[in-house]
């Protein structure tokens, strides 16, 4: 057993099925589950009396967030409802002008697509590089950039094919030339390292409720200090002020960093699940995490290929991610995702590919159990 698997204790999930959809929702752990039933009892038995510990868990958990990102500053990270809202926030803040551009990709998941397309009714221009075999190419990105660009929008990790992008070659580009590097991370944090102060990310935002092992309806938003005034709150209440724990007084001046973009009471539950979870990944390490999931994922690509599958997914260093999407000649992705499912094991289909995701607890008995499972 190596040292991670000791953590299968905690992910009820583990007793009842082999669970390789990491990519599409991350079961909760134990500690998370206990934490939510937590809040609950004190608000059941206590009401308000309860009410700031919950905001001292805010911080704790604000603080943990920041180091799993190596932010700079807690402030520069915000609680927000998912990973649309903080794209949407983003796109929503930013002073656009007719003409102007931004950059991303034909391949991204719609949280990442929509905010920006909708600016066309702000004579803004949302230009897609296309995703060939799987990637998306910096050169066919960078070929998109002009002087009217305004942000580069991407998914660190594409959620059909796992093409991982080189944040640090992307956001330097854009740091060159004053372009705001807006991340998706969903797909990526809590299974990979990043370093958004390293890797030059300007603004990064994921859901909880996959790699993070969180809940549903909870979300972390960083925004670097050097652009926060470049995005002013579209959405504003009374937690979004300096003074927010005064109730009179009326002072709009805004809290530090992304904590501004928290405007009304805050989701306690998910708060406390993300907090539980965060424990955990942090405990385990990144470095950890990533040699398990190379591993894993390693060894799945090559009983995929065994199988007469076409692996999708780019697997130099650098390109892997944690999920791995492949296609068949014959065989139906639906069909296949179903035969698993009636088997207690969980994977996906996705742009007529299947994709399987596991994370850092899952074990390489389970690997070999899917791989039986999908057959010869």
């Amino acid at each position: 057993m190596n040292d991670l698997e000791r953590y299968r204790e905690l992910f009820p999930v583990t007793r009842n099925r082999i669970y390789m959809n990491h990519a599409a929702i991350g079961p909760l752990p134990a500690t998370a589950v206990n934490g939510i039933a937590a809040v609950a009892h004190s608000i059941a038995t206590a009401g308000d009396d309860g009410w700031f510990g919950r905001v001292a868990q805010v911080g704790r958990v604000r603080e943990m967030a920041a180091r799993l990102l190596h932010a700079r500053h807690e402030h520069e990270v915000g609680f927000v409802a998912n990973t649309s809202d903080g794209l949407s926030i983003v796109s929503a803040g930013l002073d656009w002008r007719e003409g102007d551009s931004v950059v991303g990709a034909n391949c991204e998941f719609p949280s990442n697509a929509y905010p920006w397309m909708r600016l066309s009714n702000r004579g803004v221009t949302f230009r897609m590089a296309e995703e060939r075999d799987g990637r998306v190419d910096f050169e066919d990105l960078a070929a998109l950039v002009d002087d009217r660009t305004r942000v580069v929008a991407l998914s660190w990790v594409q959620y059909a094919s796992g093409y991982r992008s080189d944040l640090r070659r992307i956001g330097q580009f854009c740091r060159e030339r004053g372009i705001l590097f807006v991340v998706d991370g969903i797909q990526g944090l809590g299974a990979l390292p990043v370093d958004v102060e390293r890797d030059n990310v300007d603004v990064i935002t994921a859901s909880a409720h996959k790699w993070l092992c969180g809940s549903e309806g909870i979300g972390l938003l960083y925004i670097s200090d050097r652009v926060i005034d470049r995005i002013d709150p579209v959405k504003v209440g009374w937690t979004s002020t300096r003074d927010w724990i005064k109730f009179g007084g009326f002072d709009l001046r805004y809290r530090d960093g992304a904590e501004r973009f928290e405007c009304g009471t805050m989701n306690p539950f998910g708060i406390a699940a993300l907090g539980a979870s965060l424990s955990i990944l942090l405990e385990a390490g990144e470095v950890a995490i990533e040699r398990q999931l190379r591993i894993l994922s390693d060894t799945i690509v090559a009983g995929l290929i065994d199988r007469g599958f076409r692996v999708v997914s780019g697997r130099s260093d650098g390109e892997w991610s944690a999920i791995v999407a492949a296609t068949h000649p014959t065989r139906n992705p639906n069909e296949i995702v179903q035969r698993l499912k009636d088997r207690r094991i969980a994977i996906a289909a996705r742009a007529g590919r299947i994709r399987i995701s596991p994370h850092f607890y899952n074990t390489l008995d389970e690997v070999d159990q899917v791989l039986a499972a999908l057959g010869g």
